[in-house]
């Protein structure tokens, strides 16, 4: 079975490179120092779990790698004043082009839309694409336990604090989960997506979570599509979802995000 993961952490790292010989990390630092102020992505998530009792982090993406194009209609600015409307705590951005059609400029537009913390939905090897996330306005970035070692998702999530970012922690499994607590960031979600084999289940999650100290903030990633899926991680100690396809899917977003976290 093709590994998705690796697949694109061969073309990752090789974009990688190429934007770091065109831009040093002086340069793409400069940058990041001109960006917008840091909106609170935890801060925000908190706030809305302390009110709703689950707060939403809504995924911008237009394709992916399992499913193919998801959403042909695809204008981050509009999608993402719909999910604000909705109630969403946060946005989440696909900035990947080759396996998600995703695109730097889509983060870019859709943050400047809302006043929503936005994490760059993307795969870090290197402190570089931190700052390079930062220059493009991201308030949070994503760790994947999966695609690094210990060494560089320590040098991650203290390049996103160097920047007084957010980093989401992401695992999949009881090693990487062990792993990711050894990392200072209190931001942890649980995959429910292998994204090896891109098999979902939200048994996933509910084995998992139990291992999860409560000074972390836990968030469930994939396989959410109703809200029935919803009041199932949330039992599990859920306190954010991660929620893009089944959002996605929907002509009325809004109105998708309400019915999802029972907010309508």
């Amino acid at each position: 079975m093709t590994d998705t993961l690796e697949r694109i952490g061969v073309y990752k790292r090789a974009d990688t490179a190429r934007r770091k010989a065109a831009l040093s990390y002086a340069q793409i630092s400069e940058k990041a120092q001109a960006a917008p102020p840091v909106r609170g992505f935890l801060d925000n998530l908190q706030s809305r779990q302390a009110a709703d009792g689950l707060a939403l982090i809504a995924e911008i993406k237009k394709a992916s790698p399992s499913r193919g194009l998801i959403r042909a209609d695809f204008n981050p600015p509009a999608l993402a004043r719909a999910y604000e409307a909705g109630g969403a705590a946060c946005l989440s951005i696909l900035t990947d082009t080759e396996s998600f059609q995703g695109a730097d400029h889509h983060l870019v537009e859709a943050r400047a839309a809302v006043s929503l913390p936005v994490l760059r939905k993307d795969f870090l090897y290197d402190p570089w694409q931190v700052a390079e996330s930062r220059a493009l306005g991201a308030d949070c970035i994503l760790v994947i336990m999966a695609a690094v070692d210990d060494a560089l998702a320590a040098d991650l999530v203290a390049e996103a604090a160097h920047w007084n970012m957010d980093a989401l922690i992401e695992v999949h499994d009881r090693a990487e989960l062990e792993r990711a607590l050894a990392l200072p960031s209190p931001l942890i979600g649980i995959n429910n997506r292998n994204l090896r084999t891109f098999d979902v289940t939200l048994a996933t999650f509910e084995a998992l979570s139990a291992s999860v100290p409560d000074d972390r903030f836990l968030v469930a990633e994939s396989g959410i599509f109703n809200a029935d899926d919803a009041e199932r991680v949330r039992r599990s100690g859920a306190k954010a979802l991660l929620v893009g396809e089944s959002l996605m899917r929907q002509a009325d977003v809004a109105a998708a995000v309400k019915t999802l976290m029972n907010f309508a």
